[in-house]
């Protein structure tokens, strides 16, 4: 196996698949100034309360289905298997995703007192939102394992421009508030799905195999612990910040989570491609070598937008909100590198996956969640948004952590770990000393920009890497 091919592979398919991605987080971050003036900030906070439950009920509603497509997918070995594959995971997830929405509706008023006194319309809404997207990825996925990653992009690009317009008609023309942001969120995941049903209609005939299913769910059951574990480090966060100092504070948090999603955008991109390149690759010998590059790769990455986002943070929210939001800029170096942390994970656990030895992915992400609770507890009552997300980096850190320990015990794989702790190091480094010395604009982007170049005389490069770089950089000859 040629390794670099392998690689352009993994960032080919990353690129074209982020393609969406990045369309829809550009725009994200550009209606900001939307939201910003049409809503309030206890708007924005039970905007992103909502995002949150639904994560979780999505998480279990999904019983580790999803994750459990991908791994019997590429164990099918003719074409029959694959297609019963796919058919029995649509029919769960349809299944489940209809008694979530019926359970919602029926529920809707209790839930929205419960959630410190939302309207029912919201939860509803937030509902059928819920199913939509369960839906609408079951039918994606099928591009990601076939590695179709244009046909993938183009359903983004869809989804996107369809949510957007309806957003932008909801919220500033008829100006219909929160709920109007929920419902756009799902309009256009809702048309793209009716159009993806259509085109996929040969493969979804009516057919569920219950020795099939009963196999799946013995892989994806263990997951679902482990998920909720997850759903709780990456969202309760701001349930802690509603209860304990207000959906105010919340909705400042809200701003750093948007402006870090940059990182999120990078990582998401790469996780929609890494599942299926991950499990192509049938020599173990090839797959551990590439998996040791795919870590250092993406967390140099990762790294340098960490420091770029976080040092030019000020600035990014002056640009795109107004003076009561520009303190969520405060968090968003901290986020950042928890996001890199969660990369670092995906890639751990991989190997995990590849073994079939799901079975205490829970214990480590319970105890990263455990963490993460206490120090919410602790610190948002003296240090409010700050100690959520330092609670939030110390979690995933641990996580990534225990992640490696257990990977490596079930699944070796030689990863680069001088390289690994010096791409790190400095970039922390350089975001600690920005913000220390309170850098001002053509600082923080000098710091910024000097990240790579900074590696180069702490042995980072390797030979080839070097060469590499001498090309596209003569002056660093």
């Amino acid at each position: 196996m040629n390794l670099a091919s392998e690689l352009k592979r993994l960032g080919r398919h990353s690129l074209v698949y982020g393609i969406g991605g990045l369309v829809s987080r550009i725009l994200a971050v550009l209606l900001l100034p939307l939201y910003t003036h049409y809503l309030t900030k206890a708007d924005y906070g039970a905007i992103e309360t909502l995002i949150a439950l639904a994560a979780v009920l999505v998480i279990v509603l999904r019983a580790g289905i999803s994750s459990a497509f991908f791994r019997f997918y590429f164990d099918a070995k003719t074409d029959a298997e694959r297609v019963a594959v796919v058919r029995t995971s649509f029919w769960f997830t349809m299944s489940m995703a209809t008694a979530g929405l019926i359970a919602g509706l029926v529920l809707a008023a209790p839930i929205a007192h419960a959630l410190n006194g939302m309207t029912p319309g919201l939860v509803r809404a937030a509902f059928i939102g819920l199913w939509a997207q369960m839906n609408y990825e079951q039918l994606t996925a099928l591009f990601r394992v076939e590695e179709r990653s244009v046909q993938f992009a183009l359903a983004s690009l869809a989804n996107v421009l369809v949510t957007i317009t309806a957003t932008v008609l909801l919220v500033a023309v008829w100006h219909k508030g929160a709920i109007g942001v929920l419902v756009g969120n799902f309009t256009g995941t809702l048309v793209v799905w009716v159009a993806l049903l259509a085109y996929r209609r040969y493969q979804l005939g009516l057919e569920f195999s219950r020795t099939l299913f009963r196999e799946m769910n013995r892989f994806g059951m263990p997951l679902v612990p482990a998920g909720l574990a997850l759903w709780a480090i990456n969202f309760i966060d701001r349930l802690f910040l509603t209860t304990i100092s207000g959906a105010g504070e919340t909705g400042l948090y809200s701003i750093g989570v948007r402006i870090s999603s940059v990182i999120v955008f990078l990582f998401t991109a790469f996780r929609t491609a890494w599942p299926a390149f991950a499990y192509s690759i049938e020599d173990d010998r090839d797959a551990k070598r590439t998996y040791g590059f795919v870590l250092t790769y993406l967390l140099l990455l990762c790294c340098w937008l960490s420091v770029a986002l976080g040092l030019l943070a000020p600035w990014i929210v002056h640009v795109l909100t107004r003076p009561q939001y520009y303190a969520g800029a405060r968090v968003v170096a901290l986020l950042c590198f928890a996001a890199t942390a969660y990369a670092g994970y995906t890639v751990m656990a991989i190997g995990i996956g590849r073994v079939r030895r799901t079975q205490f992915n829970w214990i480590i992400t319970f105890a990263a969640a455990a963490l993460n609770i206490g120090l919410n507890i602790a610190l948002i009552p003296p240090y409010g948004m700050i100690g959520a997300a330092i609670a939030t980096v110390a979690a995933y850190a641990l996580m990534f952590v225990l992640m490696t320990v257990n990977a490596q015990r079930l699944y070796p794989v030689p990863y680069q770990w001088r390289r690994v702790v010096t791409l790190v190091g400095v970039a922390v480094g350089l975001t600690v000393m920005g913000k220390l010395v309170h850098a001002s604009l053509p600082v923080a982007l000098a710091l910024a920009v000097a990240y790579p170049f900074l590696l180069l005389p702490l042995g980072f490069y390797l030979p080839a890497e070097r060469a590499r770089l001498r090309r596209l950089v003569p002056l660093a000859r």
